[in-house]
């Protein structure tokens, strides 16, 4: 199998990526316009990103392609109706940025409770101006709100709680009881936890039609006068121009890792309004770049091909439709002999019922094996009653979904 790795990769990683006898493309000079190229000449069946984008001519040409893995969490830099037309699976390493996304968010925070880059700057210019350095509100007891609790939400939340903060969050799936075993106060709504916080986070993946300007001009509106906005999730959760507004009337501060248009590559000429007046900093989308982070994707990434190739499983697939709604679960303890599951299916087929998701496990000793098959539909009892009249099926259990 060959892998080619699209992107910055760490030298562990293509190491253990070769201890599994896979034959390794590494490309980390590869742009998104070089990518259909490499994919057609190159016959990967695997391929890395990071940030470099996966367009659906890219997946289309590569006929070989059968797995793209993000190097991260956010997978909108990939056609995901591209890759789920052509069969090929996308998966993602959530979480394992995490920590460093949480630093830096903390780092931008005080940043601008302490205005230490400005600091730095004047100090390094050669002026000493402590009386006008020398004003901050600090961050015990204010309020933080964090837009989204999922894995970096949280990791903010145990470090604002260790600053003293008060934090609260908003997020659709977020409980009491789930709240409060994180030290947090939900939030009933958006616009409340913008209008009661001295510092907004915001930590969602970006989705088209779920997530694009989420923070607009109305919840802009919303906030504190003398708030602050810090943005560490993805370029397009916020509307840009509708924050270069609100920071020109100064009622605002932000800081700011990501943005609208931001340039894909790792260098490049590039200016936004939003940089241009006071109140503001920015940092060029280097929030999960850590050494520490850059190690735990690899050793995600490793581990998500090893199960592929000896396995057939991927783990953190964002492209596969779970069973839901209608249908039921059958599970057939079975013989583990050629043909059962062959024929198992072909009964399904015969009475028009369509596998959703399957997963056959063996029992030591090579003896007995369970199959956990989804449908669309319950099996008739007749078709029941053919499949555990049979000698090599041990029993059949129909469960509604």
């Amino acid at each position: 199998m060959r892998v080619l790795i699209a992107d910055k990769f760490s030298a562990e990683g293509k190491a253990s990526l070769a201890t599994l006898g896979l034959s390794i493309d590494d490309r980390p000079e590869l742009g998104a316009d070089d990518l259909p190229d490499a994919l057609a000449q190159g016959g990967a069946s695997v391929l890395v990103v990071r940030s470099t984008k996966v367009t659906a001519e890219a997946i289309g040409r590569a006929s070989a392609l059968s797995l793209i893995i993000r190097a991260g969490a956010g997978v909108n830099t990939i056609d995901l109706e591209a890759a789920s037309t052509h069969g090929v699976f996308v998966a993602n390493t959530p979480g394992k940025n995490a920590i460093a996304v949480a630093e830096l968010t903390m780092g931008l925070i005080l940043s601008l409770d302490r205005s230490i880059p400005d600091a730095v700057a004047e100090l390094r210019g050669g002026h000493w101006l402590k009386k006008r350095f020398g004003k901050a509100r600090g961050l015990f007891g204010r309020r933080l709100g964090l837009v989204g609790f999922g894995a970096i939400g949280r990791e903010v939340a145990l470090r604002a709680n260790a600053f003293g903060m008060d934090v609260h969050a908003y997020d659709v799936a977020l409980t009491d009881a789930d709240a409060e075993a994180n030290e947090v106060t939900r939030a009933s709504s958006l616009e409340a936890l913008l209008g009661g916080s001295d510092v907004v986070s915001v930590h969602v993946p970006y989705i088209k039609g779920r997530t694009h300007h989420l923070i607009g001009e109305p919840e802009l509106a919303a906030m504190k006068d003398g708030a602050v906005l810090v943005h560490t999730a993805r370029g397009g959760v916020v509307d840009d121009a509708a924050l270069a507004e609100a920071l020109r009337s100064g009622r605002i501060r932000a800081a700011l890792d990501v943005f609208e248009g931001e340039p894909a590559d790792g260098e490049a000429e590039w200016s936004s309004p939003l940089l241009q007046g006071p109140g503001v900093y920015g940092t060029p989308h280097i929030g999960a770049s850590t050494d520490q982070a850059s190690d735990a994707i690899a050793d995600e990434v490793v581990r998500i091909i090893a199960d592929y190739l000896q396995q057939g499983v991927v783990h953190h697939c964002v492209n596969i439709q779970r069973p839901r709604g209608e249908g039921c679960t059958v599970v057939i303890r079975h013989l583990d002999r050629v043909g059962v599951l062959a024929a198992v299916l072909d009964a399904f087929q015969k009475e028009q019922l369509n596998v959703q998701e399957m997963h056959n496990v063996i029992f030591d000793g090579n003896a007995a094996a369970s199959a956990t098959i989804s449908l669309a539909h319950e099996p008739s009892r007749q078709l029941v009653a053919r499949l555990e009249s049979r000698d090599d099926v041990l029993a059949v259990s129909v469960r509604p979904r």
